[in-house]
C-alpha cells in the first residue's frame, strides 16, 4: 500500500483544474510509458496508456479523470481585486474565509477569498452564502497594474491552497483534490501491477479531461477507443457522519470500493442502468477474492461510465467507487483501504476475463 500511499499524496498536490490539466498528464505520462505498449494523447488532452493483451480486440477502457473543481479569473478591478467564476460544480459555503492559488504564465500567486466582515452583514445575509461571483482575490497589491504586474490575468485558473495529509497518522486522507486524483494513483497502481501478468483483453488506461465540466473528455476518447467494457473511477458520496442518516447514504469509508449500479443526473439524463452481467462478473470477481466491496445507487451523479456506456456501439460500463467524506470541497477525505481494494478487484477481474461478457 506504501506505493498507493505515494502516489495518492504526488497526485493530489498537483494543480489541475478542468481545461487545464497538463500537469496531471506529464505525471501520469513519467508513471506510466514505462509500464505500458503505446502511448497517445488526442485534442484535448485525453491521456491514454494501452497494456497489450493476447486479444487487440478486446477492449477495456479505464478512465479517471484528471481534472478537479476549481476557479478562473474572471476581472481585475482599478483596486487590484480580483473576481472569479467557478469551473465545476461548487458548495458557495466552501469558497469564502480561503487561501487560493491562482496559476498564472508567470507562476504561482498567492490570494485569499474576502467578502463583508461579520460585523456590517444584515440578519439575512448572515443565513446565507456568499455568491462566487461576489467574492473578491485580495493578491496584496492596490491597484490593476500590480496585479497585473504578478502575472494574473483574466483566464488564469485557481486552486485551493492546502497540502493533503493523513489525519493523524489514519488510514484516512484529505486532499484538496482526492477527487479525482484518487482514482489517477489507483489506475497507476492497476496499470503497474498489470505490467507483469499474462491478460486476453487489451487495456486502455485513460486519464480523461473536463468531466467536471459534464463529463466532456471521455466522449470523443471513448467513441475512438470504442471499448468492449468500460470501468470508470471515481469517487463517490460516503455516509457515516453525523450529518447523514444511514438512509441518506449507506456508503460508508473503509468498507471497500462501492459498485455502481444505477446512477442518473435527470436534469442532464446523465447516467447508467449498469447491465446485470457485468454487475454479476465484478461482485463474483470480489467475492471470490475477498474483496469486500458495497453497492451504489444514486441521483444527481454521473461519471465516465455514462460516456463509455454509448459509445461506438455501445459499451458494458459501470464505475467502481471511492467514498468520500466532504466531496467536492478543499476537505475531501478517502480511505487507503478502499483505494486498495479497488485496485485489487480491477486487477483480478481483467485477470479473469478470457473473453467478451
Amino acid at each position: 500500500m506504501n506505493s498507493l500511499k505515494e502516489l495518492l499524496v504526488e497526485f493530489d498536490a498537483i494543480h489541475g483544474v478542468a481545461g487545464d490539466e497538463e500537469r496531471v498528464a506529464q505525471a501520469l505520462q513519467n508513471h506510466l510509458k514505462p509500464v505500458t505498449d503505446e502511448y497517445f494523447e488526442d485534442a484535448l488532452g485525453n491521456q491514454v496508456f494501452i497494456r497489450k493483451g493476447s486479444n487487440p480486440d478486446f477492449k477495456i477502457m479505464l478512465a479517471a479523470h484528471m481534472d478537479e473543481i476549481g476557479y478562473i479569473v474572471h476581472n481585475i478591478d482599478a483596486e487590484g481585486f480580483v473576481y472569479i467564476l467557478p469551473v465545476g460544480y461548487h458548495d458557495c459555503r466552501t469558497a469564502f474565509n480561503q487561501v487560493l492559488t491562482i496559476y498564472t504564465e508567470k507562476g504561482p500567486v498567492t490570494g485569499i477569498t474576502g467578502g463583508k466582515p461579520a460585523h456590517i452583514v444584515t440578519p439575512e445575509e448572515a443565513k446565507l452564502a456568499i455568491p462566487i461571483e461576489e467574492l473578491y482575490i485580495d493578491v496584496g497589491t492596490t491597484s490593476k497594474e500590480e496585479t497585473l504586474a504578478l502575472g494574473v490575468q483574466i483566464g488564469d485558473y485557481l486552486t485551493f491552497q492546502r497540502t493533503g495529509q493523513f489525519l493523524n497518522d489514519s488510514k484516512i486522507f484529505t486532499g484538496k483534490a482526492v477527487d479525482n486524483r484518487a482514482a489517477c494513483a489507483v489506475m497507476v497502481e492497476v496499470m503497474k501491477r498489470l505490467a507483469d501478468k499474462n491478460i486476453v483483453p487489451t487495456v486502455y488506461g485513460v486519464g480523461t479531461v473536463q468531466e467536471e465540466m459534464g463529463i466532456r473528455g471521455s466522449i470523443p476518447i471513448s467513441n475512438r477507443i470504442q471499448p468492449d467494457i468500460g470501468l470508470a473511477l471515481d469517487v463517490c458520496l460516503s455516509g457515516g457522519t453525523p450529518a447523514l442518516t444511514e438512509k441518506d447514504i449507506a456508503i460508508t469509508l473503509g468498507e471497500g470500493p462501492a459498485l455502481m449500479l444505477y446512477d442518473w443526473t435527470p436534469d442532464s439524463g446523465h447516467g447508467n442502468n449498469v447491465p446485470k452481467k457485468l454487475t454479476r462478473k465484478l461482485i463474483q470477481t470480489a467475492e471470490k477474492n475477498n474483496i469486500p466491496y458495497q453497492r451504489e445507487v444514486v441521483l444527481n451523479g454521473g461519471t465516465d461510465a455514462w460516456a463509455m456506456s454509448i459509445a461506438g456501439n455501445g459499451a458494458l460500463a459501470s464505475c467502481i467507487s471511492f467514498p468520500s467524506r466532504n466531496i467536492h470541497s478543499a476537505t475531501g477525505c478517502v480511505h487507503m483501504d478502499d483505494l486498495e481494494y479497488s485496485v485489487q478487484l480491477v486487477v483480478a477481474f481483467i485477470d479473469s476475463l478470457q473473453e467478451k461478457l
